[in-house]
């Protein structure tokens, strides 16, 4: 990504660009075909937002697709990183992995990671 974004959790970031479009959490849901109660526990972290929704929350919100799934596999790694009580030291080693991933993958083609 190449603009850093500070955000507490992907849900605030949810509630943040939801409330600069004045949209209630009504409005917003039935954009996204999602229920009111449904986008408050959302936003207060005690629902997690389906990956299926990604690209379509991109679109209503008129934010990059790439920004979208940057910020919501972000906020995921680091909740399971704080889940297991990893050290500051595993975003690094991510981070060559992923470098490492992207190498293979231009090398030998798409790896199909969908029987992980």
């Amino acid at each position: 990504m190449s603009k850093t974004l500070n955000m507490t959790s992907f849900g605030n970031f949810i509630k943040v660009e939801r409330e600069k479009r004045e949209w209630t959490q009504t409005e917003f849901g039935a954009k996204i075909g999602i229920n009111s109660s449904a986008i408050s526990r959302i936003e207060n972290g005690t629902k997690k937002f389906s990956v299926s929704k990604l690209k379509l929350l991109s679109d209503v919100l008129q934010i990059d697709t790439q920004k979208i799934n940057d910020l919501f596999f972000a906020d995921k790694f680091a909740r399971e990183a704080y889940k297991y009580k990893c050290s500051d030291n595993v975003f690094a080693v991510a981070e060559g992995t992923a470098t490492y991933l992207r190498s293979i993958n231009t090398k030998q083609g798409k790896i199909n990671f969908d029987n992980e």
